[in-house]
């Protein structure tokens, strides 16, 4: 599995967040509050959704473990932020160079994909993770739940 290296504009997000692990997974309820009300936001530049992973600064992601807290967010890119509805916030995602992986299945089936980017991909290439958010875009190949879905996975690089 080879990615496709990208740079990234700047995007403007909004969208809602919350503070979780994986073995404290909000998810699923993050997701069940924000699908239905995406559409309340202004400025739409897609119908993407995005599901970003923000740590804390100076994180070592090659130490990241399933107790490693961190800020999930579901959002909609938007040109500008003005009428945010309530309950959302804004987040500014910096442009930059990312690792694009294209992964097709269901979540259950993402962990050997996880261990494929982080411990074959990462070791074997000139990058690095950078300390910029993690996301995933959910485009119009995204089946949630289903063994066809396709997502890329957007994972901040620089050279090593």
């Amino acid at each position: 599995m080879e990615p496709r290296i990208e740079t990234i504009p700047a995007k403007k997000l909004v969208g809602q967040n919350v503070s979780m692990s994986l073995t404290n997974n909000k998810t699923l309820e993050l997701f069940r509050g924000f699908m239905p009300r995406r559409y309340e936001v202004k400025h739409l530049l897609n119908t993407d959704v995005i599901c970003m992973q923000v740590y804390d600064a100076g994180f070592n992601f090659m130490e990241f473990m399933p107790h490693t807290i961190h800020q999930k967010w579901a959002a909609v890119e938007v040109s500008e932020f003005d009428e945010i509805p309530a309950g959302m916030d804004t987040f500014e995602l910096t442009g930059g160079l990312y690792a694009v992986f294209r992964f097709k299945g269901t979540a259950a089936t993402f962990g050997p994909t996880f261990n494929h980017i982080f411990n074959t991909w990462f070791p074997a290439s000139v990058y690095e993770t950078d300390t910029r958010p993690h996301f995933e875009v959910l485009g119009a190949k995204y089946k949630n739940n289903h063994p066809d879905s396709e997502e890329d996975i957007y994972v901040p690089i620089k050279l090593k």
